[in-house]
């Protein structure tokens, strides 16, 4: 067992936020890093069985944009009805254009590669949620959970 832990708070439900914690997770655990990846508030939504993810340019300044679009567009346009369908079509097409791994993929690599995903239990029964909403190999438990694990870790992550 290796001495070098990565713990990651994955707070961001929207597809453009559900790389971050994917990519760090697997990625540590591919350089031998013992990691644990807990899902709370909206990250749970990268926890279901069903991803139906979509990218929100609102409050996002730093969204690349055409044309200049990116002074207002994070703004004004997510006000115009059916933006957040196209930015997310627009978003998964430039993912799949690029060769960029899927969230489901890379969900699946920290799986394999044995990244703990724990799901917090307070957060599922505030929104009256479903465990058999969640994927099988995530374990459900609160801070404490967490924790125990992070206690110890090397490097800490808030996304």
């Amino acid at each position: 067992m290796t001495d070098k832990k990565l713990a990651i708070i994955a707070t961001k439900g929207t597809l453009d936020w559900a790389y971050p914690p994917f990519i760090l997770a697997s990625t540590a655990a591919a350089l031998g890093y013992q990691t644990t990846v807990f899902f709370t508030f909206y990250g749970l939504q990268l926890l279901k069985k069903k991803l139906d993810l979509k990218v929100s340019p609102l409050g996002n300044p730093g969204m690349p944009m055409p044309m200049g679009m990116n002074k207002w567009f994070p703004v004004i346009g997510t006000t115009i009805p059916g933006m957040e369908g196209m930015m997310t079509s627009m978003m998964k097409q430039k993912i799949k254009a690029k060769g960029v791994a899927s969230i489901q993929e890379l969900r699946d690599l920290c799986v394999e590669a044995d990244v703990r995903l724990i799901g917090c239990q307070m957060t599922i029964d505030l929104f009256d949620m479903k465990r058999e909403d969640f994927i099988d190999e995530i374990e459900l438990g609160g801070a404490a959970t967490f924790f125990e694990f992070a206690g110890d870790a090397n490097v800490t992550l808030f996304i």
